[in-house]
């Protein structure tokens, strides 16, 4: 398949500029995607625009990756019910830098004509004055053709700055910038970004009478109509100091039968007759989660390492009852509190531990695990105690090194009823 006929069977493709395909199969065709620093780490719905880059380049086309130094400053309306805050120069220098190291992991920069490149908008919209900007850019674009657009019409109502209102001339000054000097004849991004790419197709047309294309992929929504990406707790981010491997993990493993078959398209690489395969596995037995499996570990696995899968596979067998003690004695403090977050936590006294409790005192005595001595006692008799995945009796010791990290104990009560202990 070549490149569109590829992102077409994956879902990836909402629109093509007529002529795209051709110019495609014709010549090495560099192309562009941008990449806004309002947060310091990418999240997985901006990894659609990453993955539209990555197999540009196994077409054996040249990426480029711009990040929005400049437009950063002044916010993308589209999609937007109102206007964002302005970040400062300083957050958006950091935020910047942080996310070209993100990008840099997925890139290959060392592939001869097609290496990608790493381009930020700050370096050559800082040289425009006001004055020059609204004369050589600003009179190509009529205000009739630039309010037409959807992203601003959607925002008329509700009020749009004319700051916003000219994000969409920086963004096409870019198209024809990266054109004019690298040769960039093609601009990628998700399907709300239409209108300021065509903008940008404009201005090469009027500006140097050339010709460019785009390419746009169908935002991601989930089967309810919310934004993909988003849990409970917000984004999804790609930084595992924001998102741990685990959370990730869980995130994709918890995929709905009715997006799983969409989204292993979109986010692996494996081949069409291997998902071809996998999807008729689940569809004859949905129970065995061959679909959502097999996501969770390719996504995890290349957006941290395999490693990171090995942690977070044991973390969940943990977490549902496969796990050993070892295995718990492995996990960092971050992932201990991350597998238990949102269990019965109880503080007692280091003090207490140090000096040694027996398991009765600890689960009927320093805490509340157990309500009576009694219940505590029939729950001991019948095995049904654990401490950190081992057996625990009514008058076995337990003492600092019992601690994981120094700190915690994991208290079962049955099979299923998990307690993280806190010595403070």
């Amino acid at each position: 398949m070549n490149l569109i006929e590829e992102l077409r069977w994956r879902g990836m493709l909402q629109d093509a500029m007529p002529g795209t395909e051709e110019l495609l199969a014709k010549e090495v065709v560099s192309g562009y995607v941008g990449f806004d620093p309002t947060a310091s780490s990418l999240h997985i719905g901006n990894m659609v625009s990453v993955l539209l880059l990555m197999r540009l380049q196994q077409s054996g086309h040249k990426p480029f990756a711009l990040v929005g130094g400049a437009t950063g400053m002044i916010g993308d309306p589209s999609g937007k019910s109102q206007e964002r805050n302005l970040l400062d120069e300083e957050l958006l220098r950091f935020n910047v830098d942080s996310i070209r190291r993100q990008l840099e992991r997925y890139l290959d920069f060392d592939k001869g004509n097609t290496s990608a490149e790493m381009v930020n908008n700050y370096d050559w919209i800082k040289e425009f004055s006001l004055l020059r900007f609204l004369r050589e850019v600003g009179k190509h674009l009529t205000v009739n053709y630039m309010l037409a657009k959807d992203s601003v019409q959607k925002r008329l109502e509700t009020g749009l700055s004319f700051t916003e209102f000219s994000y969409q001339l920086i963004q096409g000054y870019d198209f024809y910038h990266l054109y004019k000097t690298r040769g960039v004849k093609l601009q990628m991004g998700g399907s709300d970004q239409w209108g300021n790419i065509v903008a940008g197709t404009e201005l090469i047309r009027r500006m140097g009478g050339g010709e460019a294309y785009a390419v746009t992929a169908p935002l991601l929504t989930k089967a309810d109509g919310t934004k993909f990406g988003k849990s409970e707790q917000g984004n999804i981010w790609i930084d595992a100091e924001r998102t741990s491997p685990y959370k990730f993990y869980q995130f994709w493993l918890n995929t709905g039968d009715e997006e799983v078959q969409r989204l292993i398209k979109i986010f692996t690489f494996l081949p069409q007759e291997e998902i071809d395969m996998l999807t008729r596995q689940h569809l004859e037995d949905p129970g065995r989660r061959i679909l959502q499996y097999r996501l969770a570990e390719e996504v995890t696995t290349w957006i941290h390492s395999p490693a990171a899968l090995i942690k977070a596979k044991e973390a969940t067998d943990i977490l549902f009852g496969k796990g050993t003690s070892e295995h718990l004695k492995q996990l960092s403090e971050p992932e201990i509190l991350d597998v238990f977050d949102g269990i019965p936590q109880f503080e007692v006294s280091r003090t207490d531990i140090e000096n040694g409790v027996s398991g009765l005192q600890l689960v009927a005595e320093l805490t509340q695990i157990f309500p009576s001595k009694g219940e505590a006692r029939r729950m001991f008799q019948n095995r049904g105690v654990m401490l950190n995945k081992e057996a625990l009796g009514d008058a076995d010791t337990v003492n600092a090194s019992h601690l994981l990290n120094g700190k915690y104990l994991l208290v079962q009560k049955g099979k299923k009823n998990y307690n993280l202990v806190i010595a403070r």
